[in-house]
């Protein structure tokens, strides 16, 4: 049995976005600014809805819907502004489909594989100690070892990144004493599935994932209080391979193929680490926002795959 896995599709951002296999950035319009800067002295504003959404069930049409007059984050509401301030917290919002027999596997099989699927993504993009720039020990460890190049390759992302293999497509971390997280919450949103293979991936039972989620950090130094917020989607192919057909370890995971849309991250930058940008670095600097197409880092509504692949500029974040 072969694989196939793409380890670098980027995103946009604006400061900077990149895909984890391209790239892309972030900008305000500068006459909104006092719009932006002061939206609770507008008489006609209207409350931010914090509602919590409904789990998603699909791919969305389209993308969420702008504020009028959107809020800038703060340490107190990080996600002020966001279409992320209605979402699941970190792992409430990875919520596997209800497991039924497929495939090789029985019911129980599939609950298990949605599980260590869940367990994945947790650990690759939730884990404290991961998003300050430690080693995705507890994701590895999930990898089958039948699967020897795609560890092998993941481990010297990890220690030598290129910008052809970078641990960013498929794990989140920013670089150490940069960046700090403010408070303790992920903002997740996405879905997750489960089919029988046909064709050429008979055998295997596939679950496929694709979650978005949004950071908000500040900068380490005395006296930050700038919130700034990188967005991350990211797709997932994962295969149960059938272990009476193919060489397979029973409770771990096969990595078929993974994309990454990396909103806000410097785009020329493969160390192994995010790179969050801030409006206070565009100012000093204004030749730091990219030039290429806008995205919103927040549709969920296109193919992952049809994203751009240079770098440009985020619609918001």
């Amino acid at each position: 049995m072969g694989w196939d896995y793409d380890g670098h599709n980027g995103g946009n951002q604006s400061p900077a976005a990149r895909i984890a296999s391209g790239a892309v950035g972030i900008v305000v319009a500068a006459g909104l600014a006092v719009l932006v800067l002061r939206p609770e002295l507008m008489p006609w504003r209207d409350a931010e809805d914090t509602t919590p959404l409904a789990a998603e069930t699909g791919r969305p049409s389209a993308a969420p819907s702008a504020e009028a007059f959107p809020d800038l984050p703060t340490l107190r509401e990080p996600f002020r502004g966001s279409p992320a301030v209605r979402w699941a917290d970190g792992a409430a919002g990875i919520e596997p489909p209800a497991a039924r027999a497929t495939g090789w596997m029985s019911k129980a099989q599939v609950e298990a594989a949605l599980r260590r699927t869940k367990e994945f993504l947790v650990a690759a993009n939730l884990d404290p100690a991961v998003l300050k720039g430690g080693k995705p020990a507890a994701a590895l460890r999930l990898i089958d070892p039948k699967q020897p190049d795609v560890r092998a390759e993941l481990e010297k992302s990890l220690t030598a990144p290129t910008e052809t293999n970078d641990p960013t497509s498929l794990f989140t971390r920013f670089g150490p004493g940069e960046i700090r997280p403010v408070g303790t919450v992920v903002k997740t949103r996405g879905r997750m599935t489960v089919e029988e293979g046909k064709g050429k991936d008979a055998g295997n039972v596939i679950v496929r994932t694709d979650y978005t989620f949004v950071y908000p950090v500040v900068k380490t130094a005395p006296g930050s209080d700038e919130v700034a917020r990188t967005i991350v989607r990211r797709t997932l192919v994962v295969a149960l391979p059938d272990p009476e057909k193919f060489e397979a370890t029973p409770g771990k995971l096969s990595l078929w193929e993974w994309n990454a849309d990396l909103g806000n991250s410097a785009c020329d930058v493969f160390d192994g680490f995010l790179h969050p940008q801030f409006d206070s670095d565009l100012a000093t600097d204004p030749d730091a926002t990219p030039a290429g197409p806008e995205q919103d880092p927040y549709d969920r509504s296109k193919d992952l795959g049809d994203a751009s692949q240079e770098c440009g500029t985020v619609s918001r974040t």
